[in-house]
């Protein structure tokens, strides 16, 4: 980076459709914002998709940003454009979905099999420790998904009354959650509970529901604005603060950071929380009118 020039981060996110990946963009715009930095953002066209992320990754190198916020579409299929970057020699912070190779300044994320147990044991203590559940997972190929089906499933069968009827992908999409729920509805008469890795897909859910008169206990993922909607209705049990803006906050600023020569953490950890109709209070703000935390409260205590 030349002495006295604007730092450029390059903020990769996943698609336009999930409003956590939004929220993350703001979050990594207003951090860069504060620090005298700007942002570009890499976002694919086609949610998700793998070869489109890989030809953004080439257009960002060809454009030479100081570095990368990086969010892969996939577990293992951005191995080698994370090469590639780490060959240009392009400084790179993962956030969210954790890289299987390559070289990072460091990863922000939170602990996604942690919290899928934990929000899976709320849903089935509500339903007395025992009935039929199924389990709408995310996008196969992203960590985050991996690690909350483990969650649930680990969870769910360490209850000798809970049987997991069934599992199905809805991709972390509104639309395709809501298809495979009127599926399952119609394939199985009885579900006391339901098991959904994101909020997103929650909302889907939600609909599915209202469409066939039925109403079944549903947890999900990330504290969206619309999911405390939904938990102040009756329709959503609970959530999690799985917060993708503060996760950017923290990326943005641990790269810069990294670009004026300080010291960043290889793993920074934010920490969890069960949202429900006792708590939600501090969740119903906009995304727009969260704040990103201090750097000095997230980073330094947990160093």
């Amino acid at each position: 980076m030349t002495a006295g020039a604007v730092p450029v981060i390059a903020v990769f996110t996943k698609n336009r459709t999930n409003p956590a990946y939004a929220a993350a963009r703001l979050g990594a715009d207003r951090t860069a914002a504060r620090l005298g930095a700007r942002t570009v953002h890499y976002v694919p066209e086609r949610p998700d998709d793998i070869a489109q992320q890989i030809a953004l990754v080439e257009q960002a190198i060809a454009a030479r940003p100081d570095a990368v916020v990086f969010v892969p579409v996939d577990a293992t299929a951005m191995n080698e454009s994370v090469r590639n970057l780490n060959a240009a020699r392009i400084p790179l912070v993962n956030i969210i979905n954790r890289l299987d190779a390559g070289e990072r300044v460091c990863f922000v994320g939170s602990d996604d099999y942690r919290l899928a147990r934990d929000i899976a044991a709320r849903l089935i203590t509500h339903v007395g420790g025992r009935g039929n559940v199924v389990i709408m997972a995310g996008v196969p190929g992203a960590v985050t998904s991996q690690q909350r089906l483990r969650g649930f499933e680990d969870e769910a069968s360490s209850w000798p009354d809970i049987r997991v009827l069934a599992t199905r992908t809805g991709d972390y999409q509104r639309d395709t959650a809501r298809r495979e729920m009127g599926r399952l509805l119609a394939e199985f008469p009885r579900i006391d509970g339901i098991l959904s890795a994101n909020d997103v897909m929650s909302l889907g859910i939600i609909e599915a529901l209202q469409a066939s008169g039925r109403r079944i206990p549903l947890i999900g993922v990330n504290a969206l604005p619309e999911a405390i909607a939904a938990i102040r209705k009756g329709q959503l049990l609970a959530t999690v603060d799985f917060d993708a803006m503060k996760m950017s906050c923290i990326a943005a600023e641990a790269a810069i950071r990294h670009l004026r020569g300080e010291r960043v953490p290889t793993e920074i950890q934010l920490p969890v929380q069960i949202v429900d109709g006792a708590n939600c209070q501090p969740w119903e703000r906009p995304i727009e009118e969260r704040e990103c935390p201090r750097w000095e409260e997230v980073v330094v205590k947990r160093e």
